[in-house]
């Protein structure tokens, strides 16, 4: 049966997802890139492997740029217990791939081939890991395995699975299994999706809670973020800053009127939207909506800045950064598909909002629970809750200082993680 499954993956699902892949790059301008980007991918790969030293090796494997993230952690702690240690980075994603180029801590950054199995060959010999960690969900079927045949340890980094979830429908149940039985360890996010993963009545791996490495990111990255004050304090001072994060025009419809709104009320605000994709488009489509409405200016113009009362940021990759001026966030996506990273506001002891669709994640139920976080279902509910924090000094930092508690209490998984990779590369050559 196992053989079935890995035919019809092989030669059913893959070509039929290589169809969809290139059919959406019609239309898709990320979807092009990353199938550009993977254009002599494994003459690239040969001559960045021939580069290194003998030594172990440990194949981090992330689908996009924020789960990257939190394979970073992990990372840094294993390059600082073990030097010698060589890292390949792979990516399934362009945005991962592209804004990681130069991470320092990578011997090696690749995309990561079409899953095919004679790619998965072909990859697994040229990069010849001592072990393999793909971060939350993204298990490629045939590298995976491969890697089973080869004896290569797999682990899953911050796993996640919905009780749920439409993997255990049953002709997709009797696949995971199959996959997920090739892993060595399956360390969860959560002790539910533990008993997630237990009810596809795996026998292999070894499945145990350990937390988020998320928290230990977030919360080193914030030591830095703190030192560094992107928008000059001329701008902030006498003010009090709101900074909508990630956000989607789903969020913009519902969050830029509410703030527009109490800003003429206050008239000591600041407003700073992160758009989650600063196209030139998205960009001008803000422009002209806050026309009339209030005075804006980019965040790469801030040289030239003369009162405006919104900031439109142009760029990518500062959002935590920006976070460390904001006294109240908002994080978007929560109007659209799912809400993004709240860690990432929470740890500067801030109250964070958001919309209806948080519950893709463990983290902003937990910030509403311990009082760190509100949801906001329109925008009556976000004028009503923003302005309430706002002009009550003693309530907003209550609810900061509960968000930042939050975080600290949840670090610690990058250790744990790392206890259980090291065991798995004991008696490796």
């Amino acid at each position: 049966m196992s053989r079935l499954w890995e035919w019809a993956y092989s030669f059913i699902v893959i070509p039929l997802f290589w169809m969809a892949l290139k059919l959406i790059a019609l239309v898709n301008a990320k979807t092009r890139r990353g199938i550009r980007g993977r254009a002599g991918l494994f003459e690239s790969l040969a001559k960045q492997v021939a580069r290194l030293p003998e030594g172990q090796r440990v194949w981090f494997h992330s689908s996009s740029m924020g789960e990257f993230e939190q394979a970073k952690p992990v990372i840094a702690e294993l390059k600082r217990r073990r030097p010698g240690t060589q890292v390949v980075v792979s990516f399934f994603s362009p945005s991962g791939y592209e804004h990681s180029r130069k991470y320092r801590l990578a011997d090696v950054i690749t995309y990561l081939p079409l899953d095919t199995r004679r790619n998965a060959r072909r990859f697994l010999d040229l990069v010849r890991p001592d072990a393999a960690v793909t971060v939350r969900y993204d298990v490629w079927p045939n590298h995976i395995w491969e890697m089973g045949e080869r004896k290569i340890p797999v682990l899953i980094a911050n796993a996640t699975m919905r009780l749920h979830t439409r993997r255990r429908l049953p002709l997709a149940r009797a696949f995971h299994r199959h996959v997920y039985n090739i892993i060595d360890d399956i360390l969860t996010v959560a002790h539910s999706d533990v008993e997630a993963f237990r009810r596809f009545g795996l026998s292999h791996p070894v499945i145990q809670a350990i937390g988020d490495t998320r928290y230990d990111q977030v919360m080193a990255r914030s030591d830095e973020a703190r030192k560094r004050r992107i928008i000059p304090p001329a701008i902030t001072d006498g003010k009090r800053v709101v900074v909508i994060g990630s956000s989607w025009p789903d969020d913009e419809e519902v969050v830029i009127p509410a703030c527009l709104a109490l800003q003429a009320e206050m008239g000591n605000m600041l407003l700073v939207i992160v758009p989650h994709e600063p196209t030139e488009e998205h960009l001008e489509d803000l422009e002209r909506d806050l026309a009339g409405r209030a005075a804006s200016i980019r965040f790469s113009a801030l040289n030239e800045y003369s009162g405006e009362s919104v900031v439109i940021v142009d760029s990518v990759g500062i959002l935590l950064v920006l976070y460390a001026h904001a006294h109240v966030a908002y994080v978007g996506g929560s109007f659209q598909q799912g809400v993004h990273n709240v860690l990432e506001a929470a740890v500067f002891g801030i109250p964070v909002l958001f919309g209806p669709k948080h519950r893709n994640a463990h983290e902003p139920i937990m910030l509403v629970e311990c009082g760190g976080g509100f949801v906001v279902g329109d925008e009556e509910e976000l004028h009503r809750t923003l302005k309430n924090l706002l002009e009550d000094d003693a309530a907003r930092s209550a609810s900061g200082e509960r968000a930042a508690r939050f975080v600290a209490s949840h670090t610690g998984a990058t250790v744990r993680f790392l206890e259980h990779l090291e065991r798995r590369l004991v008696g490796r050559p």
